[in-house]
């Protein structure tokens, strides 16, 4: 009687859910609108920015301008797949389909795995640039980006696109109350019947072993990088080689961190509440997106230098056409 209770209650799927964000607020949860209507603004307007930039500037079309144009995009499509939700949300228009969510947690996965792929190769435009001048743009071409590109996408089938399948076939009749402000590949499997501890632990080995493989790939290219300048390169050469290098770190500091807290809080036996793993979420998603393109735009010489010159040529246009209305 039991074995059959259980499978009638498991044939019942539910295939809407609610996005019930940030449990602890609840009269003021509209008023959370505002906080992230402007740090979505600032990543639309400052991402869009520098990425123009990158591409109106003939000077900047080199790989590692490319890679940070490449980052950037990411950004805004990962943001985008998720904050207008979530704003939305939070004014009460709170209901996704089972089919919304699986395509959000899809788009974010994928975007997820091709900011880490574009980070490492990063890493390796430094690295190559740094130790191999000579070679360098020998080996950094457009074949090297599209076998990248190839190798990511291989990466990604075999590591997320199993995780978005075996979540559409569980059956979800504990609850459709999602306490997330996004469809959370962990937090939805949590509410799948029958055993489920297969999806947790495949959703967690993939994300401690590919950030914990991709940051460790990323920390030894800087620190042979490090070596390398310290020993070989002198004088205005290293100061420069050393300035972009901490750019670059500072932004791999940001991305991992940021993805580490977030993952360890979702571990099981690790005491938090769901106001924690949203707070953690949303910095993941949110921080590292918001300063990128300020980090790039004041710490990067050429990039600031042709900002600086784009905003001065639309301030002398805009000037020449208020004096040819006034005459």
């Amino acid at each position: 009687m039991a074995s059959s209770s259980l499978n009638q209650t498991s044939s019942f799927s539910h295939t809407e859910f609610i996005l019930f964000q940030f449990p602890g607020v609840t009269k003021f949860r509209p008023l959370l609108v505002l906080p992230f209507l402007t740090m979505y603004t600032v990543i639309l307007l400052g991402n869009a920015t520098v990425m123009m930039t990158i591409v109106l500037e003939k000077s900047l079309h080199l790989p590692m301008y490319f890679l940070i144009w490449s980052l950037l995009a990411v950004n805004v499509l990962y943001t985008t797949a998720i904050t207008p939700k979530m704003m939305l949300a939070l004014l009460g228009l709170d209901r996704i389909s089972l089919s919304g969510c699986l395509t959000q947690m899809f788009v974010v996965n994928s975007s997820i795995m091709g900011e880490s792929i574009v980070v490492l190769l990063m890493a390796i435009d430094r690295y190559l640039a740094i130790t191999r001048p000579l070679h360098y743009r020998d080996v950094i071409s457009k074949h090297l980006l599209v076998h990248s590109a190839m190798n990511g996408l291989v990466r990604y089938c075999c590591a997320v696109f199993p995780l978005v399948v075996l979540a559409s076939r569980l059956y979800y009749c504990k609850s459709n109350i999602l306490y997330h402000f996004h469809c959370e590949n962990m937090v939805l499997v949590n509410l799948g019947c029958g055993d489920i501890s297969k999806v947790q632990i495949g959703g967690l080995l993939v994300r401690v072993l590919i950030t914990v493989s991709d940051l460790t790939i990323v920390l030894l290219s800087y620190m042979k990088i490090l070596h390398v300048v310290m020993k070989i390169v002198v004088g205005p050469a290293r100061h420069k080689a050393l300035h972009t290098c901490a750019t670059h770190l500072l932004v791999v500091v940001l991305i991992y961190f940021s993805g580490l807290l977030s993952t360890i809080l979702y571990l099981p036996g690790v005491p938090t509440s769901y106001n924690g793993q949203n707070i953690s979420s949303a910095i993941y998603f949110l921080f590292p997106a918001t300063v990128n393109p300020f980090i790039y735009g004041l710490r990067m010489k050429k990039i600031k230098t042709s900002l600086l010159k784009h905003w001065r040529n639309t301030k002398e246009n805009m000037a020449l056409k208020h004096t040819a209305r006034g005459q």
